[in-house]
């Protein structure tokens, strides 16, 4: 008999995650002094931007085919 896994739904959508993951990367790079430390929470706030971005798109409707 195969054990059921205990699946829980994240209490925020991807977006709202991502979007959470941005701002907190951009705050902890507004403390840090000019170095690779903040040079890496820039990066990663950008690649989260760009996520939320692709994921926005991904999940909009788009064009409509005609019949």
């Amino acid at each position: 008999m195969t054990k059921k896994r205990n699946r829980t739904r994240p209490a925020l959508s991807l977006q709202q995650r991502l979007n959470k993951f941005t701002q907190d990367a951009r705050a902890a790079a507004k403390s840090l002094p000019a170095g690779t430390e903040r040079h890496t929470l820039l990066q990663k706030a950008r690649d989260g931007e760009a996520a939320a971005e692709m994921e926005r798109l991904l999940s909009s409707p788009g064009p409509q085919h005609q019949k």
